[in-house]
Formats: structure tokens, C-alpha cells, sequence
């Protein structure tokens, strides 16, 4: 019998529950200014249903079969054991990746984005609006939208704006309408212009004109959408680690010794990891690596602490690991990983040392990119390649053991919507960059005297 390279699972072996870590793993209240955020308090901006979600403290949420039958489309996911690159390596790991390259939109975001329009479109709301930095989740929320019938407004972070135009091509595709962040269309982007007319943006900044464009409407009938960070995201993504728990039996792994995803705002690490946070928390013996890059360091340098999510401060205080909410990162190619915060229930795991984070410098990650493409045919997304930079590192910190380690990680997305980053490192015109300790601690000046977590 040949090799067992990808393990399917039918669509009626696809998890029917969610897993909620936060039943697990508590974490420190939503901060405004009289205290804890109650839930009612984020009804202009989200639908109850999901609010519901957001607060919820039930370890497994059932998934509704409306939301099972979208996601169906293209789940269960694969899980591939990435036998070449293991050769290449000369390990004696076993490496398998969840690919998650396979929805229609290139990436682990129509997970949620399905479920996020589902949700929304059940509660009577008629349009959305959302940022996004690379492209991948706008394209995800407009492909959603156009699934269930709902108008669909996504503000793209400018500096991927302008690197990535086949991104905005698919949400136009998609029905969705993408304006550059900062827009004049709202007072947050205005605002921003007049003082950096120049500014390439952030998520942050983005963010604050989503949430503006959708509270100001007169009519009621929009709400705002998050591809990241807030637990009801992670929890709808926690269908990548189920379905690969279930692939992992069927390859006869007893055990994972590595779990790796890249982490920017933490939905598609979450999404695989999660599920094996909880058995680490039940006494499992497993490495679990985000994995960020070197010029966006929230996890590896940035304090835990209560910061806004957005520029603007029209979130409310989030406990979580944060450079600052003013902060703009370098204009590295991974634009989805390139968030000022990080979700709170990633940020507590990390806070309670049940994960490992790791950054990682762009030119490394590229060459893990490249080494990847060539040996298992499919070219990463450049957030991903750092979560394949850092699984090399495994394999051969596992060759130099001696050890047969099992390692998994999260193929997030394909990198077709990003040749263009390709192209600059492949033409050298690409380099490393460290985020300096004093830029660090000018963007936390502000919040210095903010509540602590």
C-alpha cells in the first residue's frame, strides 16, 4: 500500500460542536469606563446571538446547521503529511499541516466569516462592515455575504491596499465594496490623514472605521464583523483542530508532540491549537509555538496589559498583549500579521505558560516558503511561512535528538494573491527588520495608567 499523504474525512465525520477554551481557561473582563463591559453594552456593533458567544462560558457550542451546511462548500479540511519536506529535512519527524488553503477565498477566514453572515443575516441585520490587512479576511466576509444576501464594506489597511490588488479584485468579485484605511468617509480616517497624510496604515486604524462606519448607521441594520482576536472568532475556528485531532487517530498518531500556527490577531493558531490547549490543560505533554514576526513582536516583547483593540479607543479595554494601540508596524509583506494586540484568550494561554511564542524574521521565512513550494507543491501565504520557518526548526531540532517527534501545524493559506512578496525576495530587494525596545515603549506611554489585567 502506497503512503497515506492526505487523510479526508467525510462531511459527516465534521465536528457538530465548537470548543470553547474560555469554559477552560477564564480570562479578565472587558474594560470601559464604569468598569466590566456588560454584554448588552456591544449590541450597536455586533448581533446578540454572537454577543451571546462572546460571553459565553460553555466549553462545546453547537454548530447550526445552517452554518454547517455553508461550511460544507469545502470541509472537512485535509490533513497532509508533508512526507517530502521530511526528506528534504532529513528528519525523523513526522510532519502533517492542516491545509487550510482549500476554501474558496485561499485561507483558514471563511470559517468564521460564514458563521459571523449566518448569525448576522438570522438576527435581521442587512450589511456588514469589517477591516482587513493582507486581504484574506475581507475576501473571506464578502464571499460569506454574498453566500447569505448581505452588503458587505471592508476597509483594507492602504499599504496592502496598494501591494495587493487581486485581493480587492475578490472581494469586487464577491460583491464587496474595499476603500483604502485611512478613508475620508469617516471621522477616524479623517482624523488620521490630517495628522499622517502619509501613513500606510494599521489594523488598528482600520478597525476604527469599520466600527464607526457600522455604529453610525442611522437605519440600525449594519453591524461590524471581526476576522480576529475576540473569543467568538477563536471559537469558530476551533474546527481546524477538531477535524485534525479526528485525521491524527486515522493516521495512528497516539500523540502530537508540536503544535504551530502563525499569530497576528490569533484566529487560524487558535483554530488548530485550541483544541489542543485543552488536552495540554488535562495533562498532555505537548509544545504548543505561535509564531510572529520579528517586526510586529506582541507576544516575544510587547507587556500584558488592558488596551483598546483600535486606534480610535472605540473598543473597550482588551487584557491582552499589546505594543500599544497607536502602533504602526514596518510595511513587512505578512499584512495579516501585522496587529498591535493579540486575542485574549491566545494572551492568557501565553500569560499561564501553556504556549511558547517565537518571531521570526521575514527573510527566513520566506526561504521556508520557498523550500515548502518546492517540495510540497503549494505556494504558502507569507503569514504561513512562519508557521512552516518554524516547524523546520522542529524537524531539525528533532534530527539533532534523534527523536521521531510528531509536528503539526497550520497551513493558514495559499500565497497565489501574494507573488508580489515573492518577487521582492526572490530579487533580494527584501530584508530584515527588528522592532527597536524604544518604539515599544513610546506607543505603551499612553496607556500607562490604564487598569491592569
Amino acid at each position: 500500500m502506497s503512503k497515506l499523504r492526505k487523510i479526508v474525512l467525510s462531511e459527516d465525520d465534521m465536528p457538530r460542536q465548537w470548543y470553547n477554551l474560555a469554559a477552560d481557561l477564564p480570562i479578565s473582563p472587558y474594560m470601559g469606563p464604569n468598569g466590566p463591559v456588560p454584554p448588552e453594552a456591544w449590541a450597536p456593533v455586533f448581533p446578540m446571538n454572537l454577543i451571546e458567544q462572546e460571553y459565553s462560558q460553555e466549553r462545546w457550542i453547537d454548530i447550526p446547521e445552517g452554518v454547517l451546511e455553508l461550511l460544507t462548500r469545502w470541509r472537512p479540511a485535509p490533513l497532509h503529511r508533508a512526507y517530502n519536506l521530511e526528506a528534504a529535512l532529513k528528519t525523523p519527524a513526522k510532519i502533517y499541516y492542516k491545509n487550510e488553503s482549500l476554501s474558496p477565498a485561499g485561507s483558514h477566514k471563511p470559517n468564521t466569516a460564514v458563521a459571523q453572515a449566518w448569525y448576522n443575516k438570522e438576527f435581521g441585520i442587512k450589511r456588514l462592515t469589517t477591516e482587513t490587512g493582507a486581504g484574506q479576511w475581507g475576501s473571506a466576509l464578502s464571499f460569506a455575504c454574498s453566500l447569505v444576501g448581505l452588503e458587505c464594506k471592508v476597509f483594507m489597511v492602504k499599504i496592502s491596499f496598494d501591494q495587493k490588488p487581486f485581493r480587492k479584485l475578490m472581494m469586487q468579485t464577491w460583491g464587496g465594496n474595499c476603500i483604502a484605511s485611512p478613508s475620508t468617509e469617516t471621522k477616524a480616517g479623517r482624523d488620521i490623514l490630517k495628522k499622517y497624510p502619509d501613513t500606510p496604515g494599521s489594523l488598528g486604524i482600520a478597525i476604527s472605521e469599520a466600527i464607526e462606519a457600522a455604529v453610525t448607521d442611522p437605519t440600525g441594520q449594519t453591524r461590524y464583523a471581526l476576522g480576529s482576536v475576540l473569543n467568538h472568532v477563536m471559537l469558530h475556528q476551533t474546527i481546524i483542530g477538531l477535524e485534525a485531532k479526528k485525521q491524527l487517530k486515522i493516521a495512528g498518531e497516539k500523540k502530537v508532540d508540536v503544535v504551530i500556527g502563525c499569530a497576528g490577531g490569533g484566529s487560524n493558531f487558535a483554530g488548530l491549537s485550541f483544541p489542543f490547549v485543552y488536552d495540554k490543560i488535562n495533562g498532555a505533554d505537548i509544545d504548543i509555538i505561535p509564531v510572529e514576526p520579528s517586526s510586529c513582536p506582541t507576544l516575544t516583547k510587547a507587556p500584558y496589559v488592558y488596551d483598546h483593540g483600535d486606534t480610535a479607543k472605540m473598543t473597550p479595554l482588551v487584557a491582552m498583549f499589546s505594543l500599544g494601540h497607536n502602533f504602526v508596524p514596518a510595511p513587512i509583506h505578512a499584512g495579516g500579521l501585522r496587529y498591535h494586540g493579540m486575542s485574549p484568550l491566545v494572551s492568557k494561554a501565553v500569560k499561564e505558560g501553556l504556549m511558547n511564542p517565537l518571531a521570526l524574521h521575514q527573510l527566513e521565512c520566506y526561504e521556508a516558503g520557498l523550500l515548502f513550494a518546492k517540495t510540497e507543491g503549494i505556494i504558502p501565504a507569507p503569514e504561513t511561512t512562519h508557521a512552516i520557518a518554524a516547524t523546520i526548526r522542529e524537524a531539525k531540532k528533532a534530527k539533532e535528538e534523534g527523536k521521531e517527534k510528531v509536528i503539526l501545524f497550520n497551513f493558514s493559506g495559499h500565497g497565489l494573491m501574494d507573488l508580489v512578496g515573492y518577487d521582492k525576495y526572490l530579487s533580494g530587494q527584501l530584508t530584515d527588520y527588528e522592532l527597536p525596545d524604544e518604539v515599544i515603549q513610546k506607543n505603551l506611554e499612553e496607556i500607562k495608567d490604564y487598569p491592569k489585567p
